[in-house]
């Protein structure tokens, strides 16, 4: 746990904490406004959104074709390195949609102009900015068409317009680009996975990155990673974040945390028949979860009113008096990230 930054490794800012993890997981902008308000005790959700008006942080789509949050600074060589993997199967996709290459390259070509200067736009005035270029969008195109746009390292998202999506050109909203050669940017990327995952295995990278497996190793032999046996597995971990030793308590987690979406294997975290109420019919769609010293005990959901937060708190395994008093506690910090007072529910 303190390799993930919920106790005994500290950081002071948004853009250090993405640079810790090199990417945290972010389709869902209030899961990871929330994983960085939990590693950044204290935080307000407005201080936190501030932050992220800097430049120095950006969301887009550097591997798995899923949205991060990643340092502004790496987003081209990020894109290059792994995000690439996941254009290979966009040909596939615009046959599905009806969609040629030269129109997708056209709409990219569309909305790079139409960004360029500082502009910012929102969702729906991109999808209405490629319609008046000449590219006609309807129904899933337009979601396709944002994403490809982005993951050619044109566009990336910028904070939310209200409740809208905003984006901005790339190469404007970067201050700064970093351009390590490839052999360096492997191990970089396996540094930063190994020392805010790690202990864990070759095949918890590949699957994080979508790297192939040699590329995986030769980013695990350039980072400078110590080897450990756990119960006879090989795994790997940076070793100053070895020296931090294990981190206690309890922390409330948003449900699209890198504390479970950064492993293939999660059995260190929760049983399979937890796993079934984390992910309810496998759909993708991760639960917040209440952690007890590294181990799943509940999940939870808020309710965001106007004067408070409702949270009804599932226990995933027998809970105490003083497991139930533990857990309120440890659901509060989400009340001062939200500026509301948090009642719990138990749900038995």
């Amino acid at each position: 746990m303190a390799s993930l930054l919920l106790g005994g490794i500290t950081k002071d800012s948004t853009l250090a904490v993405t640079e810790w993890f090199g990417a945290l997981q972010a389709q869902d902008l209030n899961s990871v406004l929330w994983s960085l308000g939990v590693r950044l005790p204290g935080r307000t959700l407005p201080e936190i959104v501030a932050e992220t008006e800097r430049r120095d942080v950006v969301r887009t789509w550097p591997m798995r074709g899923t949205v991060h949050l990643i340092p502004s600074a790496d987003a081209h060589w990020m894109l290059e390195l792994t995000g690439v993997r996941a254009l290979a199967g966009a040909a596939k996709r615009r046959e599905f949609l009806g969609l040629s290459e030269a129109d997708a390259d056209r709409a990219a070509e569309i909305l790079g102009a139409a960004l360029k200067g500082g502009g910012r736009l929102t969702r729906s005035s991109c999808v209405a900015a490629i319609n008046e270029g000449g590219v006609q969008v309807s129904g899933h195109l337009g979601y396709h068409l944002l994403w490809y746009a982005s993951q050619r390292g044109i566009t990336a998202i910028a904070p939310n317009e209200g409740s809208e999506q905003t984006f901005v050109l790339l190469d404007e909203w970067a201050q700064r680009r970093n351009t390590p050669s490839r052999e360096d940017a492997l191990g970089i990327l396996a540094r930063r996975y190994f020392r805010s995952h790690g202990p864990t295995t070759a095949k918890d990278f590949a699957g994080w990155t979508m790297l192939t497996m040699k590329d995986a190793k030769a980013g695990i032999a350039a980072a400078g990673l110590a080897r450990v046996d756990v119960e006879g597995a090989e795994m790997w971990a940076d070793p100053a974040a070895l020296e931090a030793g294990p981190a206690h308590g309890w922390h409330a987690l948003p449900g699209f945390d890198e504390y479970l979406l950064g492993y293939k294997d999660r059995s260190m975290m929760a049983t399979p028949e937890m796993l079934k109420s984390i992910i309810p019919g496998n759909n993708g769609i991760f639960q917040p979860t209440l952690v007890r010293d590294g181990r799943v005990r509940a999940v939870w959901k808020r309710t965001v009113g106007k004067k408070a937060v409702s949270v009804v708190v599932s226990p995933l395994t027998p809970f105490t008096a003083r497991d139930w008093a533990d857990a309120e506690e440890a659901l509060q910090p989400y009340g001062t990230f939200l500026g509301l007072p948090v009642t719990v529910k138990k749900l038995e």
